[in-house]
């Protein structure tokens, strides 16, 4: 007769204090990058959603301070010119940017962030937040399967996809500039994935602040 085995529960992880990861996911359009940091948002409370700041006028249903902070663009700069923005760019006139003081907030309190920009983004947060960022590129299976994805949205006239496609040449020429690298041909694969960087992050040593006073309890 073979003895029996007792089993067990696993028990819970002890708490480690850490400073919070900030996973910058940057792709071409089309690539999945906010399909990605969505899914890890809504499966992961401990990430947090950063507010950006924008000069444009805010559309119906939207709220100062919930889904933007609507600046003026003489504001905007202000931000800009006093550091107070992580990252930064105008486009077709119009400013967005990161504000500084929630994510550092955030981060030095163990909350992680995602944020899903491009190559020019990270460069700025990379530089700002070196530590912290944690960076991920998504590439597509193939520029065919891309363009296939942008019309499949039905959205784009054909002059924006022609526009998005120059883009993403250009885009995906700063893959080395990266952490990791994915290739999202399998979208449900491509969030595991990503999902197992944030994870891998968090444990880093460097990052797990806590760890002298926890590994002191064996010495004693």
């Amino acid at each position: 007769m073979t003895p029996s085995r007792e089993r067990h529960a696993p028990s819970a992880r002890p708490h480690v204090a850490r400073r919070g990861v900030c996973l910058v996911i940057s792709a071409p359009s089309g690539a999945g990058k906010s399909t990605i940091a969505n899914a890890l948002r809504a499966a992961d409370p401990q990430l947090l959603h950063s507010v950006s700041v924008t000069t444009r006028q805010p559309r119906p249903g939207e709220t100062d301070g919930v889904h933007y902070h609507f600046r003026t663009m003489e504001q905007f700069e202000q931000m800009a010119a006093a550091g107070d923005l992580l990252e930064w760019a105008t486009v077709f006139g119009r400013g967005y940017g990161t504000p500084r003081g929630p994510v550092e907030t955030a981060l030095a309190s163990g909350h992680d962030m995602v944020f899903d920009i491009d190559w020019q983004g990270h460069r700025q947060i990379r530089a700002a937040l070196p530590e912290d960022v944690v960076s991920l590129f998504v590439l597509p299976p193939s520029l065919a399967e891309l363009e296939r994805r942008l019309r499949g949205r039905a959205s784009d006239h054909a002059e924006e996809i022609a526009r998005r496609m120059t883009a993403a040449r250009d885009e995906i020429a700063h893959w080395q500039e990266f952490d990791h690298v994915i290739v999202n041909s399998d979208l449900d694969q491509a969030i595991a994935e990503a999902r197992s960087i944030l994870v891998a992050a968090r444990l880093q040593t460097a990052r797990q602040q806590g760890l002298p006073s926890f590994i002191a309890e064996f010495e004693a």
